[in-house]
């Protein structure tokens, strides 16, 4: 696996044990195994520019003042589910890290021009065929 371009300094991210939801057991209302992770973009070490496109994403793990919340409760271990969150995040910064490419504006070949022509002059005179018919008497 690479490493990646922007990694995530853990001393910045908060932790929140809770408990899992859904069936599990006799265990289930007893231990917190369950992480929510915690990452504010605005105060953390990323650049501006990956920062702003972290916050333009739209994502519903961003809250309104920029905080990235993941919660994790797929393993019954706590730091198992604290890694998977740490990855998660990882991954979300890791998208927005190398910016998009921009679009160059290109023009259309004569010769794909011409076919497109001719492919809606043969499908109108298909439909034009599919009028009413005429008594030829």
């Amino acid at each position: 696996m690479t490493a990646s371009p922007y990694p995530v300094r853990e001393e910045e991210i908060t932790f929140t044990a809770i408990r899992a939801q859904g069936a599990g057991g006799q265990n289930v209302n007893k231990v917190s195994n369950a992480v929510h992770l915690r990452f504010p973009v605005p105060a953390s070490s990323l650049p501006e520019d990956v920062k702003a496109r972290l916050l333009a994403l739209g994502d519903q793990r961003i809250t309104a003042d920029g905080t990235v919340v993941i919660k994790a409760q797929t393993s019954r271990s706590l730091e198992a589910n604290r890694a998977d969150a740490i990855g998660r995040l990882q991954a979300l910064v890791d998208s927005v890290a190398v910016p998009p490419r921009r679009r160059r504006a290109t023009r259309p070949t004569l010769g794909s021009q011409r076919e497109r022509l001719a492919g809606k002059a043969a499908k109108g005179a298909v439909k034009r065929q599919r009028g009413r018919v005429t008594d030829m008497d």
